[in-house]
């Protein structure tokens, strides 16, 4: 295996694939704070994107070490993804209906516990790149996280746009949209 343009390809379209789910959160919660400050911008992206770094590596190293427990593991993923978005999802719309001002904030543990939720499919990722080197596995991860991280700060700044013009029902919108993300994921997982 070599460094081609191959090898690249391949690894940003794996990355545009896998990180849809993490756009759509992102364009949600740019919904949801259509003030958001650039930096804070910055860190969210960067928590999808280090998420689905992290993930395909984590996938790679239970093939090569723990793979029977990783399998036994593996059906869950799409519950364990549905459970959480939809959490957040209907605590999103739950705030939006009430109105609470400091629900706009999207805070540390609701940010890991998406970026958890939006990445945990790429665990799986571990299984197709099981004959790199653990040189192109990180690679290739690497390429996957910083594609994840540009799609995820551009649909924050996009949502942050159509959350300025629809201001009051962005909340809705946005919880309505991880519900189905959640959803998506538990039927593509399960079927």
């Amino acid at each position: 295996m070599t460094f081609n343009f191959l090898f690249i390809l391949n690894s940003i379209l794996f990355g545009f694939g896998l990180a849809m789910d993490a756009f759509s959160v992102s364009l949600a919660n740019g919904l949801r704070d259509p003030q958001m400050h650039p930096s804070r911008r910055l860190i969210i992206a960067g928590t999808f994107g280090g998420f689905q770094t992290l993930m395909p590596l984590l996938g790679w190293v239970c093939v090569h070490y723990i793979a029977e427990t990783f399998r036994a593991v593996q059906k869950f993923i799409p519950w364990i993804a549905l459970i959480l978005l939809v959490f957040i999802g209907v605590k999103m719309i739950r705030d939006a209906i009430h109105e609470k001002e400091e629900a706009k904030s999207l805070q540390g543990t609701a940010l890991l516990v998406q970026g958890i939720a939006t990445s945990i499919d790429a665990l799986s990722v571990g299984f197709t790149i099981a004959e790199y080197t653990a040189v192109f596995a990180a690679a290739e991860s690497l390429i996957i996280g910083a594609v994840t991280f540009g799609l995820c700060l551009a649909a924050l700044c996009m949502g942050n746009l159509i959350g300025k013009k629809i201001s009051g029902k962005a909340g809705i919108l946005g919880g309505t949209i991880l519900i189905l993300i959640g959803i998506e994921i538990f039927v593509t997982g399960v079927f």
